[in-house]
């Protein structure tokens, strides 16, 4: 053991649990064989496996390319065009709210950051209620602010649904001022969703608990469309007077690397809601200084076109038929997978055991979690018939405890 005199340095370091994600990634791009399937990875991929750049993002981008003059820094808000006109997409009928605060942040883990960190600052003793599975950087991200974790079920593997008799168990058990961090649609990485009326009864108890609601909006369009996979975020925000929603257009704008997101905060009142901003920009000062610009510009100048946006909706449109018909597709293939069908966005939990997923990489090339989670957009048009069989036949077999 060290004495208080010794120094301490980078051999110091404490271990850490490897990224399952990341090392999944490395065998993936190991394997030589040429008809490798990854499904493990969450981009959206057209028919033919690609991700490409959207029509409309790759104008715009040509637009400023021809039409800005400067590089010079925008400020601690980013581009405050860019989360104006987000604003009717986002929040809906509540677009115009003075009460609702928004800013620019690196993607969606910047928002997600930005109001832990912000809870943190006003209420440390603050617990974030979490569904299981989650998506799997969000327990760091909570933990990261030091706020403590109250896990509960979120999906019931059995009947492959929202549990949520436990969801409504364990919010009804928190205090006053704890959150509750919820997915607003297509949930990761179950793919089970909360319907309508589930959604009202949840505000109902958020708004009785008076707890604060952290939505996570990261696959807004890839649900059930564009405006309907905003109906939990516009009934919270009916519901309640504190409401924090992180966005992200990396997915449906499809410029995952250029970090593209916002932080919306609503507040009991507008004065109160401009302080929180004053913290928002000191937080974000401290970590980032001033958000990238380029990927916010793209989108910006995409929603302050007409005819850009209109293309972008079709285009958007056309990203969420795939998915519907990717999940179609392999709900068809066995009464097994049937459920597919019912679920929302590219992922969903297959039920396969962990042997099998490990037999599916050897003996098929075929990459998946090793939880059965999988982006059912991963897989090209010419391979989902491949894909199906695959599963399938790992169905059929037994495994070593089975």
């Amino acid at each position: 053991m060290l004495t208080s005199l010794e120094r301490r340095g980078l051999a110091d370091l404490p271990p850490l649990v490897s990224d399952s994600l990341l090392a999944l990634i490395a065998m993936v791009n190991a394997d030589p064989r040429t008809d490798k399937i990854d499904v493990g990875v969450g981009v959206y991929r057209d028919g033919a496996g690609r991700t490409p750049v959207m029509r409309a993002v790759k104008e715009s981008e040509r637009r400023l390319h021809e039409a800005q003059d400067s590089k010079s820094y925008l400020g601690g808000a980013g581009d405050r065009r860019f989360a104006e006109l987000l604003r009717p997409i986002v929040l809906g009928a509540h677009a115009g709210d003075d009460r609702i605060v928004g800013l620019q942040t690196p993607g969606g883990c910047g928002a997600l950051f930005l109001a832990l960190k912000l809870i943190a600052a006003f209420n440390p003793q603050a617990r974030v209620f979490m569904g299981t599975p989650t998506w799997p950087n969000h327990p760091p991200m909570a933990r990261g602010a030091r706020l403590e974790i109250v896990e509960y079920r979120h999906y019931d593997p059995v009947a492959r649904a929202v549990d949520f008799g436990a969801m409504i168990e364990a919010l009804e058990s928190a205090r006053p001022g704890d959150v509750a961090l919820l997915h607003a649609c297509c949930h990761n990485p179950t793919g089970a969703d909360l319907s309508e009326d589930q959604w009202r009864e949840v505000a109902r108890v958020v708004a009785e608990r008076r707890l604060i609601p952290l939505i996570d909006f990261a696959y807004q369009g890839f649900g059930r469309g564009l405006e309907q996979d905003r109906f939990g975020v516009e009934v919270l925000l009916e519901a309640c007077n504190e409401v924090l929603i992180t966005q992200s257009c990396d997915k449906n704008f499809a410029v995952y690397r250029d970090r593209v997101g916002c932080l919306f905060v609503k507040a009991p009142s507008a004065d109160i809601a401009k302080f929180a901003m004053t913290h928002l920009l000191q937080i974000s000062r401290e970590a980032w200084s001033m958000p990238p610009d380029h990927g916010a510009a793209a989108v910006r100048t995409v929603l302050d076109n007409a005819d850009l946006a209109a293309d972008w909706r079709v285009e958007l449109d056309a990203m969420h038929g795939r998915i519907r018909m990717v999940r179609e597709r392999i709900a068809a293939a066995d009464p097994r997978l049937a459920y597919i069908a019912d679920q929302q966005g590219m992922f969903s939990m297959l039920p396969l055991s962990v042997e099998q997923v490990k037999r599916l990489r050897s003996e098929h090339s075929i990459y998946m979690a090793d939880s059965g989670r999988a982006n059912l957009v991963g897989i090209a048009d010419g391979d989902l018939d491949r894909f199906c069989e695959a599963v399938v036949g790992a169905l059929d077999t037994p495994t070593s405890h089975g």
